[in-house]
């Protein structure tokens, strides 16, 4: 059976077109119009995803990715109006697994579903993957990286930065995230290291490093490692 897919918005016309586009795919599905209902929705029913707005008629919707995050590590891509960088940051930070600003297409949607979704199945214990994209493979088991047929050689700290990237990959991670992850520190002022260190793989790993493909900006937000 399909994954089911819980949706929190309150806008009609948003109701339905994912309405649409999710039975289009087989997707299983259930709608809730409220933050209580939405919370009480995904206790209940236990979906694989949800589908989450933040400007809820009762609480804000980064309440509701903080509250589910409390007790589940079901993937929640938010949905909005909102455009402000903060925002975004502020539901990633939080727990959320991507963001799409509206209005968004099919094809963009049913993406990052796929990804989280693929992300939520993979078990703790699997092997590490090998990923490969634009050219470049990455053997996490071997601690290899390669573009074409040549290898690849990383400082240590540009081999952690992509491996976060790798096993992230498809999803977008802020500068605080990554910040946390690589360097173990969330400070804004050391944001700069997020983007030097990128810039030091791209050149490395971009055919051209000034258009990437690879390891694509999500301006003012932080980095997407874009899956083949």
């Amino acid at each position: 059976m399909k994954p089911l897919v819980l949706v929190i918005e309150d806008d009609p016309q948003i109701r339905r077109f994912l309405r649409a586009t999710l039975a289009a795919e087989d997707y299983q599905f259930h709608e809730a119009v409220t933050a209580a209902e939405g919370s009480a929705q995904a206790a209940a029913r236990q979906p694989d995803l949800v589908l989450l707005d933040l400007g809820l008629p009762d609480r804000d919707g980064l309440d509701v990715t903080r509250e589910l995050r409390g007790w589940s590590a079901v993937p929640i891509i938010v949905l909005s109006a909102r455009g402000r960088e903060q925002d975004k940051v502020a539901a990633l930070d939080l727990g959320a697994d991507d963001y799409l600003t509206k209005p968004f297409g099919v094809d963009e949607l049913l993406a990052r579903i796929r990804v989280a979704l693929r992300h939520a199945a993979r078990a703790p214990g699997d092997p590490e993957p090998v990923f490969e994209a634009e050219g470049v493979r990455v053997d996490l088991v071997r601690r290899e990286v390669h573009r074409g047929q040549e290898e690849v050689h990383l400082t240590p700290t540009e081999y952690k930065l992509l491996t976060v990237l790798v096993r992230h990959a498809g999803k977008v991670l802020t500068h605080g995230q990554l910040l946390k992850d690589v360097w173990g520190s969330r400070s804004p002022e050391q944001s700069h290291y997020v983007r030097v260190y990128m810039a030091q793989l791209r050149q490395k790993l971009e055919a051209d490093p000034a258009r990437p493909r690879l390891l694509v900006t999500e301006p003012g937000v932080g980095y997407r490692l874009k899956e083949g």
